[in-house]
């Protein structure tokens, strides 16, 4: 009787598609641990925003792919059942990240 949705299922499908046909890229250097001094000269983990420490547990404007890779939203909540309240809640937050990104990074 629960309302049926494949969302989840058709998003995964198409972000592993795009990783087969697009390959692999490094990990940007602020997502990167710096457990050394050298690391740390490096930049890895530089002007990180750790989600849990901003209000609502949502860093605005943080950007958690590479660079070079083009933004792209895999799932599309159906507009039924509890999806419909995970759409709004994805909405909120695509405005919340067009808000952040007014606050751009340093070390872009």
């Amino acid at each position: 009787m629960a309302p049926k949705s494949n969302a989840v299922y058709k998003a995964y499908n198409a972000a592993r598609d795009f990783v087969q046909h697009d390959g692999t890229r490094p990990v940007p250097l602020h997502l990167r641990n710096a457990p050394t001094k050298l690391m740390k000269d490096l930049g890895y983990g530089r002007d990180y925003r750790y989600a849990h420490d901003e209000d609502n547990g949502f860093a605005a404007g943080e950007r958690y792919l590479p660079d070079e890779m083009p933004d792209r939203r895999y799932y599309s909540p159906v507009q039924r059942g509890f999806e419909i309240r995970i759409a709004e809640a994805m909405a909120r937050r695509r405005a919340l990240d067009t808000q952040g990104k007014d606050t751009d990074r340093k070390d872009k």
